[in-house]
């Protein structure tokens, strides 16, 4: 048994997230849990809603309520979507905590006493019109290195090269497009430079693992040519205050600082309210355990540079030396997995001009399973993909519901029909020993590819495998098996057919949870055969520190009981109803309703 961290990109609490962002930390990361669960592993997975800096502000004045309000009002439904979708988090839980307040403020100390954040005085982008700060990403123009016209002011996504936003050529606002006014204003700045050597070390290490997606790495390797220091504090009122700044209340932290590390503060968070405050460290000081970051392409360098920097930084890693904090050395990360970016009718998705499908109108609409199978199949993985609405209802149609949903469908039937139960197994021919056999080798097949990430490969097999079984029932024709003289072979073909679809439900457990809790009742099973994550209610562990929270909702789950990655014998007997549909078939009118939605 390993002990494996899955760590999930914060979704930004600014507004409801559409189904580009769970696409890329959402799903892939669930599946991946879930399937180290079933393998044995011991899975923390953790993340929460991610509340600081100027966007927050922005869209809080749109709508004339406080940061706080706005976020308190994101984070519930966020909260809701994924625990719609089923996502199955250990702990999910927000930046807005005092136990992250208190964590951040540590590493910031640490990192700062060990010589890696030092002052300096910088230029700040500030809005004309309102004074704010603007943050780097709110600050779009012309790159100076390959000349992209709409580079941002943290990096270019055409070429990848880290900047500033003094670097663009004719900047200006992403908010309402006037030209920035450029001031000196003093920060701290992680020293970046200093830690390089021991970034590229570790980074040289995870190439030669070979188990880094190839985009990933060599971007991670390409932003290091141009390392410099980046500043970690922002001229603005709502965040984290910054240790030893205390009395300039105009100065917090900057919010890529204070989110990355909510992976440590929520696996503590998650220690804490278990009783045990300092198990968080069998994942995070244990050289042994692994961690897995799971987020889209455009967020690689906060989590392949910035965090590892961080931790490297705390432990004193860096050309400075030094000691580490409280916390003590922290694994960095096994594997970076990002996603590529999903469009939406050939057109990038975009919330503010509502080209966009919420993750909350599918699953109301649809249900997670349709979403859940989408993503997993036809997903941005190692390439950007475009989600269709025609592809949406094919799928679902002719993979879901006449694949997959008739093989459970015409199993149960047939056994409800002729025996109401699962029937004994006689002797096994040829073709019997052949089908269990494909579904058995399913097992090493599926879980070697879910375990390297590759859902798409991996739901493809597990399909394919369905397929092989759907071939048995065609080519012995239990069907057709009327004479009481064929009653003894009819019995052996349904227990085959009920142990394949057993073994085919766990199979694509991991991807369709929802799914396989019902196809597990279809066959005569009790309880949840999947584990569901819950909603509580809990309450501030530091009240007085933090962004004023008395209680909030997280998402949290008991997983104990996740069954094993393995066949497991039907029981002869269990009794088997005429089933209800698995999944629902949509009217191919959904896409014109859909794309008349979307204008």
């Amino acid at each position: 048994m390993t002990h494996v961290l899955s760590a999930v990109a914060w979704p930004y609490a600014s507004g409801p997230r559409h189904i580009g962002h769970v696409a890329g930390f959402g799903v892939p990361s669930d599946v991946f849990s879930r399937y180290m669960r079933m393998a044995g592993h011991d899975v923390l997975m953790v993340s929460g809603t991610d509340e600081h800096g100027t966007p927050i502000l922005v869209a809080a004045d749109k709508e004339g309520v406080t940061p706080r309000e706005l976020a308190d009002k994101n984070n519930a439904v966020i909260v809701e979507d994924l625990l719609g979708l089923g996502l199955s988090y250990d702990l999910f839980t927000r930046t807005t905590t005092g136990n992250h307040y208190r964590v951040v403020q540590e590493m910031f100390r640490a990192v700062h006493r060990n010589g890696y954040m030092v002052e300096q005085t910088t230029q700040s982008a500030i809005s004309p019109s309102t004074g704010r700060t603007l943050p780097d990403r709110y600050i779009e123009g012309t790159c100076p290195i390959c000349g992209y016209g709409e580079a941002r002011g943290d990096q270019c996504d055409n070429c990848g090269n880290q900047l500033d936003p003094t670097d663009l050529l004719e900047p200006r606002s992403k908010i309402n497009g006037e030209t920035p006014r450029f001031v000196d204003t003093q920060h701290f700045m992680l020293d970046l430079p200093a830690l390089a050597t021991a970034l590229g070390a570790w980074l040289d290490e995870r190439e030669a693992s070979g188990t880094w997606r190839p985009n990933v790495i060599r971007f991670s390797q390409n932003i290091l040519e141009e390392i410099r220091p980046r500043a970690m504090t922002r001229d603005i009122d709502w965040g984290i205050p910054v240790p030893g700044w205390e009395d300039q209340p105009t100065k917090r932290l900057y919010v890529w600082f204070d989110a990355v590390i909510g992976y440590l503060s929520s696996s503590i968070e998650w220690a804490r309210r278990q009783g045990e405050p300092d198990r968080w460290r069998e994942w995070w000081n244990d050289p042994g355990a692994e961690s897995f970051y799971f987020m889209g392409k455009d967020n690689i360098v906060f989590h392949s540079q910035i965090w590892p920097a961080e931790m490297l930084a705390y432990a004193g890693k860096g050309d400075r030396g030094g000691e580490p904090g409280e916390y003590g050395e922290l694994n960095l990360p096994t594997e970076v997995v990002s996603s590529e970016f999903l469009t939406m009718e050939s057109k990038q998705l975009s919330s503010s001009r509502g080209h966009v499908i919420l993750v909350g109108d599918v699953l109301e609409r649809y249900g997670p399973d349709p979403l859940r199978y989408y993503i997993c199949a036809a997903g941005p993985e190692t390439s950007d993909a475009d989600f269709t609405w025609a592809d949406f209802v094919t799928r679902n149609n002719s993979e879901l519901v006449a694949g997959w949903g008739n093989l459970v469908n015409r199993t149960a039937t047939m056994v409800a029909k002729s025996f109401g139960e699962i029937p004994p197994c006689g002797d096994l021919e040829p073709v019997d020993e052949a089908v269990l056999a494909s579904v058995r080798d399913g097992f090493a097949s599926v879980g070697g590819l879910l375990g390297r990430h590759r859902l798409r490969a991996g739901i493809s097999e597990a399909m394919r495998v369905v397929g092989e079984v759907n071939r048995y029932l065609t080519a012995t024709e239990p069907y057709k098996m009327k004479d009481e003289s064929q009653r003894g072979r009819l019995a052996t073909v349904l227990h085959v057919a009920a142990q394949c679809v057993s073994d085919c439900n766990t199979l694509l457990a991991p991807f369709l949870p929802h799914a396989a809790n019902r196809v597990h009742t279809v066959l005569g099973g009790e309880g949840e055969f999947m584990p569901m994550p819950r909603v509580e209610q809990v309450e501030e562990l530091e009240p007085g520190h933090g962004a004023g929270l008395a209680t909030y909702p997280v998402i949290t789950g008991d997983y104990s009981a996740t069954p094993a990655w393995e066949s497991r014998p039907v029981k002869v007997g269990t009794p088997v109803g005429k089933p209800t549909p698995v999944f629902t078939k949509l009217d191919p009118a959904v896409v014109e309703e859909e794309l008349a939605r979307l204008g």
